[in-house]
């Protein structure tokens, strides 16, 4: 019963944005806050497959963000802009980064980890900061959003929100599917134990390694998508307080399940807009709000609709297969 919980909950999540144009969420403020929430919950996944599935508590995350878009304004500025390239550089130049800065940052742990990570963020802040090309601090306009195949076809709002939505699938299926193989045992062994790992004959690093790469490709094709959101990239996508951010959708939507960071990006989307028309200084609300929300949702949103553990008396044990859908 579990298991198919875990299947059933987000594919509604996922229907319900594919509904929602249909159900009078058409306007372009709707479009606009729904696909960046979902852009962000991209994000969010991918770092949650470190989180929940590694054990790895990233604070750099944002900057792969940040390179992924970067590289659209790169390209763009350069004069190209078709979505074959520009889309598949942004994956590859956000992976790299994450593939070299990870060769280091992956050789510590615990808080050793979180501070390089979040020093290799800053780095590459100051860096983008530095871009005097691509306006610096004032950040970079894009001329127009990327073409597909000589069309702009992501100008069309309602375009734009589907292929938002498919990719946002198609990461959640992707990181369910690496957790579930080998590859994701390993990952989740090391993280359990990885001592342990290491003496049965899995060396924890290349598989953090690797994950940490692929979460860096993902986080950067959602950062290409940011960028042809808002038609705009500053260094403020690369920032500290984003990655902080990512980390708490993942922590608010519930850490163990890969689509509470889908639930988690969309609360805090959602909840940012409604406050920001409610009160002029929404964010003294808000702060409380989401300290409120870890005190009390210890298993995040995700936890809320999980079916809880049937305890069995004391002193008798269990029967075969009742622990199966634990």
């Amino acid at each position: 019963m579990r298991a198919r919980l875990r299947l059933i909950l987000p594919l509604v999540v996922l229907a319900a944005l594919a509904a929602a144009p249909f159900l009078g969420f058409d306007s372009s403020f709707a479009y606009t806050v729904l696909s960046r929430a979902m852009i962000l919950g991209m994000g969010a996944v991918s770092l949650s497959l470190l989180v929940g599935g590694a054990g790895l508590v990233s604070m750099g995350h944002a900057a792969m963000l940040g390179v992924g878009a970067y590289a659209v304004a790169s390209l763009d500025a350069a004069g190209v802009t078709d979505a074959l390239i520009v889309f598949p550089v942004a994956a590859l130049a956000a992976g790299l980064f994450a593939l070299l800065t990870g060769a280091v940052s992956l050789r510590t742990s615990g808080v050793h980890f979180i501070m390089i990570t979040l020093a290799f963020g800053q780095m590459a802040f100051f860096t983008a900061s530095s871009l005097s090309a691509l306006g610096g601090d004032d950040g970079y306009t894009l001329y127009g959003r990327t073409e597909w195949l000589g069309t702009r076809l992501l100008e069309n709002r309602l375009a734009f929100h589907f292929i938002c939505l498919a990719l946002l699938a198609g990461t959640w299926l992707l990181c369910s599917a690496l957790l579930d193989s080998r590859f994701g045992r390993v990952l989740r062994a090391s993280k359990e134990n990885a001592l342990r790992a290491q003496a049965v004959g899995f060396p924890p690093y290349p598989y953090r390694l690797v994950a940490y790469t692929l979460a860096g490709a993902i986080c950067g094709v959602a950062g290409a998508l940011l960028a042809n959101a808002t038609e705009f990239v500053s260094p403020a996508t690369l920032a500290w307080g984003r990655s902080g951010e990512l980390l708490f959708m993942v922590i608010l939507g519930g850490a163990g399940q890969l689509y509470g960071a889908i639930l988690g990006a969309l609360a805090i989307v959602l909840l940012e807009e409604w406050l920001s028309h409610l009160l002029e200084y929404w964010r003294l609300a808000f702060g409380p709000l989401l300290i409120l929300s870890v005190l009390f949702l210890r298993n995040g949103l995700a936890g809320i609709t999980a079916m809880p553990k049937r305890r069995r008396p004391s002193g008798k044990p269990a029967a075969l297969g009742q622990e199966a859908d634990a």
